[in-house]
């Protein structure tokens, strides 16, 4: 994800002062108080046509980066999920045994159940990743809200950018990214390819961008990664880096 066309500022009290390369003028942005001021946080100045959106922070490196993971805590799963799983695992038991017996009738059929069953989970998978686009395109924070994982410690990379971990911070990034835009913008997914195993799934793509007032796309190749809780897939890391075209 790359937005251009203004600049962020992070000083070290709760404020951010932001300048609007669009029209020049600056005013503070008032963070809350339990915005730690020494974290990785979006201070940017960046074009959709040119530039990468950076990190500024006060502190050393290793004291104030969490790496960029994400945990998945134990739950309980719905036994719908669980199904899900375990007809996947028995099947693949099950083409198993029916190739060491040399029974190819019943391992072609089951065969096409698996392959049915992926399908279907990718098709989920890229039903959640368009909506994560949707909700880009629009500049919807509600909906971004809702589709990201708040287990673990979920991970943004934003173009050029050191990763931003923790649902809250991350949510932060995208407000302030996307403040001193026009919605909707132009954005465009080329070259998509979908992947899922078990209760993790990821999609990788070029991402083009383009805002009202930029004459030129901003390119990224894109790597988003969703984990499957309760049935639904949750994005859980975003991650996208900047390609000159």
């Amino acid at each position: 994800m790359a937005l251009h066309g203004s600049g962020f500022l992070c000083s070290v009290s709760n404020t951010v002062d932001i300048t609007s390369l669009f029209g020049g003028s600056t005013r503070l942005l008032h963070l809350p108080k339990s915005y730690p001021i020494h974290c990785n946080m979006v201070s940017a100045r960046t074009t959709f046509g040119s530039g990468h959106l950076k990190l500024q922070n006060k502190e050393p490196l290793g004291s104030r980066i969490r790496p960029c993971c994400v945990k998945r805590e134990d739950s309980n799963q719905t036994a719908d999920v669980e199904s899900v799983s375990v007809d996947e695992n028995t099947l693949k038991q099950d083409l198993e045994i029916a190739i060491q017996e040399e029974n190819y009738v019943d391992a072609a059929k089951i065969r096409d159940k698996i392959k049915e069953l992926q399908e279907d989970n990718k098709a989920s998978v890229l039903s959640a990743n368009a909506r994560f686009y949707q909700s880009f395109r629009n500049g919807d924070l509600a909906a971004m809200q809702s589709l990201w994982s708040k287990s673990g410690n979920p991970c943004c990379v934003h173009p050029g950018a050191k990763g931003i971990t923790g649902y809250d911070y991350v949510m932060e990034s995208w407000e302030l990214v996307w403040m001193n835009y026009e919605f909707p913008l132009q954005i465009e997914l080329k070259d998509v390819e979908v992947h899922v195993r078990g209760e993790v799934g990821y999609v990788t793509c070029m991402e083009f961008v383009k805002t009202k007032e930029s004459s030129s796309w901003g390119a990224q190749f894109v790597s988003n990664v969703f984990e499957r809780i309760d049935g639904q897939w949750f994005i859980c890391i975003h991650h996208a880096s900047p390609v000159d075209i």
